[in-house]
């Protein structure tokens, strides 16, 4: 395979969130695979579900990239070293364009495409416009010259009319090829939601077929071939100065972390996982819902996902839900992160309903209607603890639901919230023992002494056991 085709890559953006990006790429990527073409699928920001998704369509793991997160040089080496796994990549963006951390649009889409030299296809709502989604093209071609807006794909299109006016429209007044035009085909009959945003491709119901429904949507719509043309005219890839594709050997297996994965705790970036494994660990998959305890291990890893919505079943679960409480209390390390940190506390209120939990924090929590945290954070370790040093300084994220109504007063916490929300008064990270758990979710990339941390506490634990 040539440079050439490796570099092969496109970015689907949005005029804002609900554009119908993540339809789009799905689509495309499920007609592309079906043409023969092997993709590999990136989603920027820090999203489980939307990846999840691009999971399902692309047939492997789908990687995030975000600059905030993973710095510059993090996202380079990481695009770096997963597109040359296939023909073309294709990376959905979030939010709108030009959506970012500030008024600057930083860490937003448009610089993603910028930092990798990647044509953009512009997804746009048409609900109800005409001739003004030109005005929006128009201001996205303006707004930043260095943003190259190859194409655009129009949703929601009410009937041949409407189509005929605004892709007229769009092409005499920008100068862009409008690729597609998908009617109002409700997004949502085929990838339906909720609080967080999709459902994800593990609790779906339907996914039997899903793939060929996404494809011939695309097919019928979006002109995928000239699309594939456009990924395929993007500029050789530019090395990064600290490349290391290849390059970091995993030593052998010292330690077994068991890690929850089922529907209710599906949210892992895979470098996370990838990164304890090259530092040492054997990973052991067991399901909260169904495993009466945990497996011989040195270690417990418990990310984000649904329990809310698994509640009435995860504490049913009692013989689980106390082996881990019981672990905790010997000094099993354990990492939690926001569904982690749900199940490891004393109850959580949900739909009216109050379901005990682990216990391990003396935590009462409740679902609130609103988010309670959403967004990029960054906190710093001001308190001794078994994971990280004091004064370290991390940058991840949080979107929770949940808030802690009782037990604040009892917790013991060790990361001061600089940007974000946590847990309560501007604290995250609540400690215990060799437990840690937090509504912040990072990424190894970004954060790359935490598997090293993980794994060395938990050989600590499996030498000390002995």
């Amino acid at each position: 395979m040539t440079e050439k085709r490796t570099a092969a890559r496109v970015v689907i953006a949005g005029s804002g969130g609900d554009s119908g990006k993540t339809l789009v790429s799905m689509g495309l990527i499920a007609s592309w695979r079906r043409r023969g073409h092997q993709v590999v699928a990136f989603k920027k920001g820090p999203d489980y579900i939307d990846a999840a998704w691009l999971e399902f369509a692309a047939g492997h793991e789908a990687r995030n990239l975000d600059t905030y997160i993973m710095g510059v040089e993090g996202v380079q080496r990481s695009f770096e070293q997963n597109c040359r796994r296939a023909d073309v990549s294709l990376i959905e963006g979030n939010r709108g364009l030009f959506d970012g951390l500030d008024v600057r649009g930083t860490h937003s889409t448009a610089e993603l495409a910028k930092l990798l030299h990647a044509p953009v296809i512009l997804v746009l709502n048409v609900t109800k416009v005409t001739r003004t989604a030109a005005s929006v093209v128009l201001g996205c071609l303006k707004l930043d010259p260095e943003v190259n807006i190859a194409g655009v794909i129009l949703n929601n299109v009410a009937g041949q009319r409407h189509e005929t006016i605004v892709r007229e429209s769009i092409e005499s007044i920008c100068g862009v090829p409008v690729l597609g035009a998908i009617p109002k085909i409700s997004g949502e009959s085929c990838l339906p939601g909720r609080h967080l945003g999709l459902i994800t491709p593990a609790e779906h119901p339907g996914t039997g077929g899903l793939k060929e429904k996404i494809a011939d949507i695309a097919d019928r719509h979006i002109d995928g071939g000239r699309i594939l043309e456009i990924a395929y005219g993007a500029p050789a890839l530019r090395k990064s100065s600290r490349s290391t594709a290849g390059s970091t050997p995993e030593i052998e297996k010292s330690v077994r972390i068991a890690y929850f994965r089922d529907s209710a705790f599906t949210f892992y970036y895979p470098e996370n996982l990838e990164a304890l494994q090259t530092a040492g660990a054997e990973l052991i998959p067991v399901s909260s819902l169904r495993s009466a305890s945990l497996p011989p291990c040195d270690g417990l890893y418990i990310g984000g996902g649904f329990p809310e919505t698994h509640a009435g079943r995860l504490s049913e679960n009692h013989s689980l839900l106390t082996d881990v409480h019981r672990q905790a209390h010997k000094g099993l390390p354990i990492f939690a992160e926001c569904g982690g940190l749900i199940f490891l506390c004393r109850s959580i209120s949900y739909e009216n309903k109050t379901f005990a939990l682990a216990g391990v924090f003396p935590l009462d929590l409740q679902m609130m209607p609103k988010p309670q945290g959403h967004g990029y954070m960054e906190v710093e370790v001001d308190t001794e603890n078994p994971f990280f040093s004091v004064n370290t300084v991390i940058r991840g994220h949080e979107f929770h639901y949940s808030k802690v109504i009782t037990g604040s007063d009892q917790a013991n916490s060790i990361y001061a919230v600089k940007r974000g929300q946590g847990c309560f008064g501007h604290r995250d990270g609540l400690a215990f023992s060799n437990v840690l758990a937090s509504y912040l979710h990072i990424h190894a990339i970004g954060t790359p002494i935490w598997a090293k941390n993980f794994v060395k506490l938990a050989r600590d634990h499996h030498n000390h056991g002995k």
